[in-house]
């Protein structure tokens, strides 16, 4: 499954904590750069001014409800 979220610095630890709950594998990219979702400094270290794709093979319905409040406007 992939999404479109917008992250903000303050949003990013909530994120990594959530995405860190789930027993499945989580990507976060921008542009050629990926990094694991579950690492703090790899989504710090993203340019959280552009929206990021989170891909992910999994459920997790806190972080289904996370990653909805974090939609980007299509």
């Amino acid at each position: 499954m992939v999404k479109v979220i917008h992250l903000t610095p303050g949003e990013v630890q909530h994120f990594v904590n959530v995405a860190s709950k789930c027993d499945f594998d989580i990507d976060i990219s921008y542009n050629r750069y990926i990094v694991d979702a579950k690492s703090f400094l790899g989504v710090y270290g993203l340019d959280l001014r552009r929206p990021l794709k989170v891909s992910y093979d999994g459920y997790n319905s806190e972080f289904e409800e996370m990653l909805q409040s974090l939609a980007a406007a299509s």
